[in-house]
């Protein structure tokens, strides 16, 4: 299994970015995507997954409203849209993939992690 996160910039408070993690290697039955991020100083925390077979999605509370997990089928690739962006969300972003969803925000818990993507949000 192999993740490839991309997209990550400098962006303005109130701004939008969305990330990209190609894969490879997976088998999609059972596949779970998620996404983390981690800012200096912090533990990695869990920002969203999605089921891929259903598109079955969750989200932290400290994003959901704002951000969005979905899957281009075609491309093997999973995106996070993150809208009205704050500086609290500066972070490196990392996708991820495991199958099964029991404690899905539990970092530990995910066995393939992509190489991460850095965001910061700052006028």
């Amino acid at each position: 299994v192999q993740l490839q996160a991309s997209g990550g910039g400098l962006v303005q408070p109130g701004g939008s970015l969305r990330l990209s993690c190609a894969t490879s290697g997976l088998t999609f039955s059972g596949t779970v995507m998620g996404w983390f991020r981690q800012a200096p100083g912090k533990e990695r925390e869990f920002v969203a997954t999605m089921r891929w077979s259903s598109g079955t999605s969750y989200y932290a509370d400290s994003v959901k409203g704002r951000f969005t997990i979905a899957r281009d089928n075609a491309k093997d690739t999973v995106y996070l849209q993150m809208n009205n962006l704050k500086p609290e969300d500066s972070a490196i972003y990392y996708c991820a993939q495991r199958w099964g969803t029991s404690d899905y925000d539990d970092p530990v818990t995910w066995p393939y992690w992509g190489q991460g993507t850095l965001v910061t949000v700052s006028s």
